[in-house]
């Protein structure tokens, strides 16, 4: 997306140049192909969005929930739904208005935009949710940014001959491009997130095709002891993924946290699968001062721990009552061994490695 919106951007021209509506025009299909996307691959997917449940476990199941996700969650069934109706009238419905006059394609980006102040304010986007927000700015008249933003329009643009026979060039290559997209969207086999050239100047995109129903989180325990049969064992605890029960899950967007994200993605599978999962854990087995400063908490500040292993606990949000008893703002459930305790003073560490065919 950032390289698609990127690449159109360069061809706006500086202050003295009149904006050409055919580089608008191409920045509003990326909003449109954005937002449709997103709304028929749910269509296409996940069950709970035509039963309109699929918010009930959303905000508790997404990569990184922020510190309002616990008060969405617990909101009611109905609101639930209502959500999934509204979310499917923006995605499905408001994205031909990009493309209608005025005040019509203003309208579907006010909606847009107030879409996208939800999901950033229910969970931790990053620039997915900020860049489809800017993107959606291109549906607005240029009275409406006067209002608020202090800038003097020359009284002359211009359009030289030579720069307006460039966006012809270019508007009608992107143009082409585009037609895979197009088909993409209309298949029954669309597919997320993918380029069709080699400079990735077009392509196509979507989220959230399926929904999350359990919250697997993977947490990483060392230790210094000898034996780890009866060693006492202390829990590392991540930026911002959950992982102690008491800590308020944090705000993270604007900016966005990828080890975080690996994590979440690596706890779909019930034991370690990912190579870089295995030399992370190595990297902490050898006390790396890069890798730790990507941490929250570092539980063994004078020395690496000897042993390192990782458990899986099904999380779920705690209910108000359950909140004010405890204080907690997570409940978990052990789900199983991750990865069992492994050292890189024994052989223990190797046979792991081999047993993945590393």
């Amino acid at each position: 997306m950032l390289l698609e919106a990127g690449f159109l951007a360069i061809f706006l021209g500086d202050a003295q140049t009149k904006v050409p509506m055919a580089i608008i025009w191409l920045l509003r299909f990326e909003l449109f192909k954005t937002m449709l996307g997103a709304g028929l691959i749910k269509l296409r997917g996940d069950p709970c969005w035509k039963d309109l449940t699929c918010l009930v476990y959303h905000y508790e199941t997404q990569p990184i929930p922020n510190p309002l996700s616990w008060f969405f969650h617990n909101m009611p069934v109905w609101f639930h739904k209502t959500g999934v109706l509204y979310n499917h009238f923006v995605e499905l419905a408001v994205p031909f208005g990009y493309f209608a006059f005025q005040p019509v394609a203003a309208l579907a980006g006010a909606f847009t935009l107030f879409f996208h102040s939800l999901l950033a304010l229910s969970g931790n986007f990053a620039f997915l949710s900020f860049l489809t927000a800017v993107l959606a700015l291109t549906t607005f008249p240029d009275a409406v940014f006067l209002k608020f933003i202090p800038i003097a329009i020359p009284a002359t643009l211009s359009s030289p001959p030579f720069y307006s026979n460039t966006i012809i060039v270019i508007a009608t290559i992107l143009a082409l491009l585009n037609i895979r997209p197009i088909f993409n969207l209309i298949s029954p086999n669309q597919i997320m997130n993918t380029s069709y050239d080699p400079l990735h100047l077009v392509g196509s995109y979507g989220a959230f095709g399926s929904i999350t129903k359990p919250r697997y989180e993977v947490i990483i325990e060392g230790t210094n002891d000898e034996s780890t049969q009866s060693a006492k064992w202390k829990e590392y605890e991540f930026i911002g993924k959950p992982g102690r029960l008491d800590r308020m899950p944090p705000q993270i967007a604007p900016y966005h946290l990828r080890l975080d994200w690996l994590m979440w993605f690596a706890a779909f599978s019930p034991t370690a699968q990912d190579p870089w999962f295995i030399h992370f854990v190595e990297k902490l087995l050898q006390g790396d001062k890069g890798i730790l400063s990507l941490l929250k908490t570092n539980p063994f500040p004078d020395n690496p721990p000897k042993y390192i292993r990782a458990k899986r606990y099904i999380y779920h949000f705690t209910t108000p009552d359950e909140k004010q008893k405890t204080g907690n703002w997570w409940k978990r459930q052990y789900a199983g061994e991750y990865l069992p305790a492994v050292s890189l003073d024994t052989p223990e560490f190797k046979s792991v490695l081999n047993q993945l065919g590393w």
